[in-house]
């Protein structure tokens, strides 16, 4: 909405996988259809998941 450009970090991006039903940078964007998905980077639920639990390791 301004001059300012938010950029989210593909390798650490799970898309809310463990946290949230669906990815937050969505639902909070003041403006619609911003968020762009990155075509060359497809991952599957468990690879999401497996990402998940190496950002974040119990204990």
């Amino acid at each position: 909405m301004g001059d300012e450009f938010y950029e989210i970090d593909g390798d650490r991006c799970t898309k809310c996988i463990g946290h949230y039903d669906a990815p937050t940078c969505q639902q909070v964007c003041p403006i619609d259809n911003t968020i762009i998905v990155d075509p060359q980077r497809t991952e599957s639920n468990e690879h999401l998941w497996d990402k998940f639990v190496g950002l974040h390791p119990a204990g």
